[in-house]
C-alpha cells in the first residue's frame, strides 16, 4: 500500500464493495488524485462485505432499487464474478402467495423474467426441499451469487492502474475539518490530507465518521444471524460455488442457499439486535472481524427449527453440523432505503451508506456520476440523504424505526402501512380539533395528517354507489369509503385541508431572483404578489419536483413544497444560490401553518369571515395577498392543488387563538382528509378556464370490511393514534408456522442438529 499524499481531489473512506466501486467509477469518469482509505487490511477490511451471503434477487417493488440492482448485476457479470443460479421465494400461506402475485406484477413491470410455480415444480428445482410445507413459489431464473470481495479487488486495481488512485490500508480517521460549511481536511493517525470532497462508504461506521464533520448519516448497525452447516452430501458433486436455486422462506423470514459443500441459513425473524457504531469492537478486539460478532444461539433456535421443517434431508442428517455461526452486522435506516448523496449539513461530504451487496456497484456508479456530472443516470430520489428531517436524524428515532422495520425485511408490507413508532412528533395548530372530529392520522415527515374524519361518516350513505367500493381486502386496508365521500362532498361545496406538513422556505437577498430563475422552469421575474406553480428540472431535463413559488417582495420569494421531499428541494435551492452570498434560503416550515380551502363554494366560505374583496375580479387566480380573517392576518394564495376553485392560507404558528378552520371560528366547510386532496388534484374547474370535473364511474358501495376487520364506514382506522395490524407486526409469519401440526415431527431432528453446534471460522 502507498503512503498518504498531502492533497487529494477526493478521499473515499471504506474499502468494501461500495468504496471500491465509488473509487473505480470516479477514476473511470476522469477524476485523478483519489485516495481510498480503510482501517482494515485489503481485500477484506472487516466490514459487512466480508461476511455477506452475496446473493442477488433482482425483483423489488421499488423501481429505484431494482434499477440499482440490475446495474450491479451487469457490472458483476462484466467483472466475471457473477454466477446465475436461480432463486425461489416460497410461500407457506395463501396470504404470502397473494404477495408473490404482487411481486409478479412488479417483475413484469420492470421486465424481469419470473414465474409463479407450484410445490411440485419447486421440489423439482430444489430436490432437498419438502414440498408439503409450502403452497407455492415465485421463481426468478436470473437470481445469482457474486464474489463481492473479488469484485472490489478488481475495481480497486483497475483504478490504480490508471494512476488515479492511491490505496492506504490500516489508516484510521481521527477527525474531519470543516471550514465555512465545507469539508477541508481529513486527519488520520498517519497524517493529514487536504481535500474538498470526502465520500463516506464505511457501512456500519458511517454515522461515526459523519459526526466528526457535524453531519448525520441516519443508520444503525443491526445484527443479521447466519449459520453455515455441512458437509452436505447432496452438494458433494457440485463444481463451483452453487448448483441449486437459492430459497427464500418468506413466511419464516429466512433464506437457505448452497455455498460449495455447505448450506447457509440466514434469518430476519429474530428480535432486533441494534448496536451503536462506537461500540463495534476494533480489529484487534474482534475474534473473527469487527462485524462478525459472537453468535447468540437462543435467538436462532426457532428459525433453525423452521428451516429443518423445510429441508429435513439436509438439516435432519446427523452427519451435518453447524460449522460457522455469526451475528453479522449490517446497516439499517429508518425507512429502509440507502443513504446517498451530499449531506445537507456539510458541502463536499458525501454519503454512500446502508447499501447491500446487490446494489453496491450500481450505487458506486450513481455516486460518481452525481459528483462528476451533477445528475446520475439512475434517479436517487428516494435514497437522497437530504430526505431526512432533523427529528429523523436523532438516535432515538433511528433506533425506534429500525427496531420496528427489521422484522419487515421479508414481511408483507402494504404501501399505505403506517409506522407505530416515532408518532406525534409534529402536530398542526388545529390538531386538538382534528382529534375531536375523529381524524384518522397518517404520518408524513413526522407530521400527523388527517386522512379522513369519522365525523364525516354520515356522508357515505348519502352518495350510495358513487363512493366506489374496494372489494379486495388488500385494497381496502388503510382506507375508508369516507375518503371518497369527502371527495364527492367537496365537489359540491368546499373543504378545509390541513397542509401543515408543507415545507416552506424563503429565498431572500439581492440574488434571490437569480436563484429561483436558475432552478424553476417557469418565468419567475413576475410582479410582486404573483404565484407560480412550476416544475424543477435537473441538468439533464429530468423532473426533480413541482412546487409553488410566491413573489412577496423585490428580493423575497416564498417556496411551498411537499413534505416528503421538501428537505431535498430546499437543498437544491441552497446549492444554486450565488457564490457571492447574495441570496440565502431560510426554512420557515415551523413558523407557519398552511390550510387549503377548496371547492366551488370556497369563495363563499372565505367571504363569510372576511371583509376583503375575494371576488373573482378582486382576487385573481395565481395571485397572493394578505387577507384579514377575523382577528388574524393570513397570506392567502389563489391557487388550488385539487383542480377546483380555492386558495391556500399561510398563517404564522406563533399567532394566538384558534387556527383558521377550527370549529371555534364559526362557519365551517366539510373537512376532508389528505386522501381527498390526492384524489381531486387532477381536476380543473370551468371557472379556472379548464374543463369541469369529469364524472366518476358509479358503482355500488362495498359493504365489506376494512383494516382490523372493522366495517369500513366505521372508520377502520386510528383515532388520534396508530395501531399496527397484527399481520404486519413482528412474528406474523412465525405464528402461522407455529400453528402447523407438522412441527411436532421435527423436534428430535432439531435437537440432534442443535447439539452439534460449534461456531468457528469458515474454512
Amino acid at each position: 500500500m502507498s503512503e498518504l499524499p498531502s492533497r487529494a481531489r477526493a478521499v473515499v473512506v471504506g474499502g468494501g464493495i461500495v468504496g471500491n466501486s465509488v473509487a473505480y467509477h470516479l477514476a473511470r469518469l476522469g477524476w485523478r488524485d483519489l485516495v481510498l482509505l480503510d482501517k482494515g487490511p485489503f481485500p477484506n477490511p472487516g466490514g459487512s462485505t466480508g461476511h455477506a451471503s452475496n446473493f442477488i434477487f433482482p425483483v423489488d417493488h421499488s423501481r429505484e432499487i431494482t434499477d440499482l440492482t440490475l446495474d450491479s448485476v451487469r457490472q458483476y457479470t462484466d467483472l466475471g464474478v457473477f454466477t446465475q443460479s436461480g432463486g425461489i421465494e416460497v410461500a407457506r400461506t395463501q396470504a404470502r402467495m397473494q404477495e408473490l402475485q404482487r411481486r409478479m406484477s412488479s417483475s413484469r413491470a420492470w421486465g424481469i423474467e419470473s414465474e409463479l410455480v407450484d410445490p411440485a415444480r419447486v421440489a423439482e428445482l430444489v430436490p432437498y426441499l419438502d414440498p408439503s410445507v409450502i403452497v407455492g413459489g415465485f421463481h426468478t431464473p436470473t437470481v445469482g451469487v457474486v464474489d463481492s470481495l473479488r469484485a472490489g479487488t478488481i475495481m480497486r486495481e483497475r483504478a490504480q492502474e490508471t494512476g488515479a488512485l492511491t490505496v492506504a490500508a490500516g489508516v484510521e480517521i481521527v477527525a474531519l475539518d470543516v471550514e465555512r460549511g465545507r469539508i477541508r481536511r481529513v486527519r488520520t493517525d498517519q497524517g493529514d490530507i487536504e481535500a474538498e470532497t470526502v465520500v463516506v462508504c464505511c457501512g456500519v461506521w458511517s454515522p461515526r465518521i459523519a459526526r466528526m464533520a457535524g453531519a448525520t448519516i441516519p443508520l444503525t448497525p443491526a445484527v443479521h444471524q447466519m449459520i453455515s452447516v455441512g458437509p452436505v452430501p447432496q452438494f458433494a458433486d457440485t463444481v463451483g460455488e452453487i448448483a441449486f436455486p437459492i430459497i427464500r422462506d418468506m413466511d419464516t423470514f429466512c433464506y437457505e442457499r448452497q455455498h460449495g459443500g455447505d448450506l447457509e441459513v440466514g434469518s430476519y425473524a429474530h428480535r432486533p439486535i441494534l448496536h451503536d457504531p462506537e461500540d463495534i469492537p476494533s480489529i484487534q478486539e474482534a475474534k473473527l472481524s469487527p462485524t462478525e460478532l459472537p453468535f447468540t444461539s437462543d435467538d436462532f433456535d426457532l428459525q433453525l427449527e423452521q428451516a429443518l421443517e423445510l429441508m429435513p434431508d439436509i438439516l435432519g442428517n446427523p452427519a451435518v453440523g453447524i460449522r460457522y455461526a455469526i451475528n453479522g452486522l449490517l446497516s439499517l435506516t429508518p425507512d429502509g432505503a440507502p443513504v446517498l448523496g451530499e449531506t445537507p449539513e456539510v458541502k463536499g461530504l458525501w454519503s454512500a451508506a446502508a447499501v447491500w451487496v446487490k446494489e453496491g456497484p450500481g450505487v458506486g456508479r450513481l455516486i460518481a456520476e452525481w459528483m462528476v456530472d451533477g445528475t446520475p443516470e439512475i434517479d436517487p430520489h428516494h435514497c437522497d440523504v437530504a430526505r431526512f428531517y432533523p427529528h429523523q436524524r436523532t438516535r432515538a428515532h433511528i433506533r425506534a424505526r429500525t427496531s420496528e422495520a427489521f422484522n419487515k425485511t421479508y414481511g408483507i408490507v402494504h404501501p399505505g402501512e403506517q409506522w407505530a413508532s416515532g408518532r406525534g412528533v409534529r402536530l398542526a395548530p388545529m390538531h386538538a380539533s382534528q382529534v375531536e372530529l375523529g381524524a384518522v392520522f397518517f404520518e408524513t415527515a413526522g407530521w400527523e395528517r388527517p386522512f379522513w374524519y369519522e365525523s364525516n361518516a354520515g356522508l357515505v350513505d348519502g352518495y350510495g354507489d358513487a363512493v366506489m367500493p374496494r372489494a379486495a381486502e388488500w385494497d381496502s386496508r388503510w382506507w375508508s369509503p369516507i375518503v371518497n365521500a369527502e371527495h364527492l362532498r367537496m365537489r359540491e361545496t368546499a373543504g378545509l385541508f390541513d397542509l401543515s406538513a408543507f415545507n416552506i422556505f424563503d429565498v431572500v437577498g439581492p440574488g434571490a431572483l437569480e436563484t429561483v430563475q436558475a432552478v424553476a422552469v417557469s418565468q419567475m421575474d413576475v410582479p410582486v404578489g404573483r404565484v407560480v406553480y412550476t416544475p424543477l428540472l435537473d441538468d439533464l431535463g429530468g423532473l426533480r419536483s413541482d412546487l409553488t413559488i410566491m413573489r412577496l417582495g423585490h428580493d423575497l420569494f416564498r417556496v411551498v413544497t411537499g413534505a416528503a421531499h421538501g428537505n431535498a428541494d430546499r437543498k437544491w435551492f441552497t446549492d444554486h444560490t450565488p457564490a457571492d452570498g447574495s441570496a440565502q434560503v431560510v426554512d420557515q416550515t415551523n413558523a407557519f401553518t398552511t390550510i387549503g380551502l377548496w371547492g366551488p363554494r370556497s369563495r363563499d366560505v372565505l367571504a363569510s369571515v372576511t371583509r376583503d374583496d375575494v371576488s373573482h375580479d378582486g382576487f385573481r387566480f395565481g395571485t397572493c395577498r394578505v387577507v384579514e380573517v377575523g382577528d388574524q392576518q393570513v397570506l392567502a394564495s389563489r391557487i388550488s392543488y385539487v383542480g377546483e376553485l380555492g386558495l391556500g392560507a399561510v398563517r404564522p404558528v406563533r399567532a394566538g387563538g384558534p387556527a383558521v378552520g377550527d370549529p371555534a371560528r364559526g362557519r365551517r366547510a366539510v373537512r376532508p382528509g389528505a386522501r381527498g386532496h390526492r384524489r381531486l388534484r387532477h381536476y380543473r374547474s370551468a371557472r379556472e378556464g379548464l374543463p369541469r370535473p369529469r364524472g366518476r364511474a358509479r358503482r355500488r358501495a362495498h359493504p365489506g370490511r376494512g383494516r382490523h376487520g372493522k366495517a369500513q364506514r366505521q372508520g377502520a382506522g386510528l383515532r388520534g393514534a396508530v395501531r399496527v395490524p397484527q399481520a404486519a407486526r413482528r412474528g406474523a409469519g412465525r405464528r402461522a408456522v407455529d400453528a402447523d401440526p407438522r412441527r411436532r415431527d421435527v423436534g428430535r431432528r432439531f435437537q440432534a442438529l442443535h447439539a452439534g453446534r460449534g461456531a468457528r471460522p469458515r474454512p
